[in-house]
């Protein structure tokens, strides 16, 4: 069974929807005890940073996710979700993330359109079981106004577009894996994705 974390900061109906189309067996909960049953985690959001961070802590949640990401269990952030798995993100102000990740979280510069909004191709950065039938510029769809900048760009980004700067659009380590865009809003490439992490979590 694969736990949504339900934080009340999600487009949990997507992904829910898209990953019950993969047959796969999806509970939208909070339940911690659901949580740690279950044989994978996927972190959706939308939203401010802080907000999300506040939610997880007042919804008991940041001690659940470590220690289910300590014992090895899948965990998948999407969009915002992504972002809360790095360390700090400076989206009005300065806010504490999650730390699964290393990296922070800074806003596109004025040289490009704020939101990054749209469809956006993929480039390969690193092979992974993650990515691993998705082509050079397919395309997916993005929507953000903060993207990722981290030190461990060669070892931890699979994809990444760009947008100005090199955009980290899927990120893997360990067990610990991230999407910025919306799989499922990407038509099938996103469908594919999903589809390997459903393979990754078997």
């Amino acid at each position: 069974m694969i736990a949504v974390v339900d934080y009340g900061v999600g487009n949990l109906k997507n992904v829910y929807t898209a990953l019950k189309k993969l047959d796969l067996d999806v509970m939208v909960t909070s339940d911690l005890y659901k949580i740690d049953d279950a044989d994978a985690i996927v972190l959706p959001g939308v939203g401010a940073f802080k907000d999300a961070m506040d939610n997880l802590i007042q919804y008991d949640l940041v001690a659940s996710l470590e220690k289910n990401v300590k014992i090895g269990k899948p965990l998948i952030g999407i969009c915002l979700g992504m972002q809360l798995l790095f360390e700090k993100s400076y989206e009005d102000g300065s806010w504490d993330g999650l730390s699964f990740l290393e990296g922070e979280i800074v806003r596109f510069s004025n040289d490009v359109k704020v939101p990054h909004m749209g469809w956006n191709n993929l480039c390969r950065n690193k092979e992974h079981k993650l990515t691993s039938n998705i082509e050079e510029g397919e395309y997916v769809y993005f929507v953000h106004s903060y993207y990722l900048q981290t030190k461990r760009f060669v070892d931890d980004v699979l994809l990444y577009s760009d947008y100005g700067v090199k955009v980290p659009a899927v990120v893997a380590k360990d067990n610990v894996y991230g999407m910025q865009f919306h799989p499922e809003k990407s038509s099938t490439t996103g469908i594919k994705l999903l589809e390997n992490f459903k393979e990754l979590i078997k």
